[in-house]
């Protein structure tokens, strides 16, 4: 008899809705504790349509029996080595075996395991509420989620904006939300938004983005929401920038993996009036840069007769902490500040508010 909870990888977030409750959440740099301690912790893997390429965050190899499920034969055994490899439609090949799963009376395990789940989100809120300057980024996306319409479609980009969508946002079930797997490549989420709604007008779009995707492509991306909106049963397509001025995703991996202070020359973004420039183009555009008004602004854009941009002005130095952190990382991170990191007294001061709101929540 199998006893079984679930944790998905970034990509796969809008899969099953967070409000289940033995649903760790996602899995990697960007997930969750509750799901790192589920991989760390099994003695079986069962790997549903996923192309997962970070394996370092995957049970230790020997450490589970794998098994794993793909319609396409050549992602079998690619990540994990695993003992049982079915070529099939995921849905079919699931339903197969349910007849022969018995309910485990000892449900120990899973209590453990529900019970970790419910502690993340009070830690999860509380460091949304941390103070910043000005804005904690992932108080923006916890204040989103009860506000989500139902049926919406989310689009995230790569990068600082992964981490809050991958972890604050609770997803419900009839929500779809995608984000550029694998390669991790920037630029995706206004071009993932603005396909969602040609496919799919009736429904509310929203897209997660980065200051350096947004200046990628995003604010090109405008261009063309500006010439189709009308068309659109339901107009409302709302874009969220994270605006930092900084390339916040690496300037953190510098920090934390390579023990480097952050390079300002290639770091820095040109200063940019994202909401003015929505504005412009005959849209909305909201300049959010008060904690107080973060409701208020999501609001105002689910409100809309038009697309809207939210330029919400964010701290750079909130960390985006892994679920676990090695010795490594944290010798790499106290190495980077000892380098002469420029944003030392804020870096030190916004890590200090979530390590303790990760110790005190545990406490409580």
């Amino acid at each position: 008899m199998i006893e079984v909870c679930l944790t998905l990888d970034a990509g796969g977030k809008a899969a099953l809705p967070d409000d289940l409750r033995y649903v760790t959440g996602s899995i990697g740099l960007v997930g969750t504790k509750p799901s790192d301690e589920l991989m760390m912790n099994c003695d079986t893997l069962l790997m549903v349509g996923t192309s997962f390429p970070y394996s370092e965050f995957l049970p230790k190899e020997g450490q589970a029996r794998g098994v794993q499920v793909d319609i396409d034969g050549r992602m079998l055994g690619l990540r994990y080595p695993t003992e049982v490899n079915l070529v099939g439609d995921s849905a079919e090949t699931l339903r197969a075996p349910a007849p022969l799963l018995k309910r485990k009376e000892d449900r120990s395990w899973r209590d453990k395991i529900e019970s970790a789940i419910t502690e993340w989100w009070k830690v999860l809120e509380a460091k949304a509420m941390d103070e910043a300057n000005p804005i904690n980024p992932q108080r923006v996306f916890w204040e989103l989620s009860p506000k989500l319409p139902e049926g919406c479609m989310l689009s995230s980009d790569s990068g600082w904006a992964a981490n809050w969508f991958a972890r604050d946002l609770k997803i419900r079930r009839g929500m779809m939300a995608s984000l550029s797997g694998n390669l991790a490549t920037m630029g995706a989420g206004v071009p993932y938004a603005i396909a969602s709604k040609f496919a799919f007008p009736e429904r509310v779009g929203i897209a997660l983005v980065g200051d350096g995707a947004m200046q990628m492509n995003g604010n090109n991306g405008l261009i063309t929401v500006a010439k189709y909106w009308r068309k659109w049963s339901n107009p409302r397509l709302i874009v969220l920038v994270l605006h930092n001025n900084d390339l916040n995703q690496v300037t953190w991996e510098q920090r934390a993996m390579a023990g480097d202070p952050k390079f300002k020359c290639s770091q820095d973004l040109p200063d940019f009036p994202y909401a003015r420039y929505a504005e412009s183009l005959g849209l909305k555009g909201i300049l959010l840069d008060s904690p107080g008004d973060i409701g208020r602004a999501w609001d105002e854009a689910l409100a809309s007769d038009r697309p809207v941009v939210i330029d919400a002005i964010t701290d750079p130095d909130v960390p985006p902490l892994p679920p676990h952190i090695t010795f490594e990382q944290a010798k790499a991170y106290a190495t980077a500040l000892l380098k002469g990191e420029p944003n030392t007294r804020g870096v030190l001061r916004q890590t200090f508010r979530e390590m303790v709101d990760a110790f005190t929540s545990h406490r409580n």
